[in-house]
């Protein structure tokens, strides 16, 4: 990046984020954990010279540390974005393709397998049956949901 190209705003990367495949979501956290971690071993070899009043080194100590705050800011709203999607955060152990450890490699459409070439999808997204930790797809959720708000004749709406 050009010392004179303005950072992208936490804002602007936001709001860029849902658009984004679940899979490009965990690459961006991993370049981004791969920057980070080039950084402080960055910081960890001039911090010597910086300690001896090399006033450059320190100076780019100081901006490594600014720029690597950026960047956990950003891995914050990848994963405020992946949670919000109702998948678990995996803080880097899932693979790129966002499969959740022992998750099956089997296309599904309402719970029948599939040659593969048919994916159900809610939203624009996959729909991923059979997740762990007590996730439900978006379909399932509204169908709770409805049957929740339904009307009672006797008692009312129920919430």
């Amino acid at each position: 990046m050009s010392s004179n190209a303005p950072a992208i705003t936490p804002a602007r990367f936001a709001a860029a984020l849902p658009e984004l495949p679940l899979p490009s979501l965990h690459t961006k956290a991993a370049e981004l954990r791969n920057s980070i971690a080039h950084l402080e071993a960055s910081n960890d070899q001039l911090k010597p010279f910086a300690d001896e009043g090399d006033v450059d080194c320190a100076d780019a100590i100081r901006e490594n540390e600014e720029v690597m705050k950026r960047m956990t800011d950003r891995i914050v709203l990848l994963k405020a974005e992946v949670e919000g999607r109702g998948y678990l955060w995996d803080n880097g152990v899932t693979d790129i393709t966002g499969k959740e450890p022992g998750e099956e490699d089997v296309d599904m459409v309402n719970g029948n397998a599939t040659s593969g070439t048919e994916r159900h999808r809610v939203n624009g997204r996959p729909e991923r049956a059979g997740r762990a930790g007590g996730s439900l797809s978006d379909e399932e959720l509204a169908r709770r949901l409805r049957e929740r708000m339904e009307v009672d004749e006797e008692d009312g709406l129920h919430l």
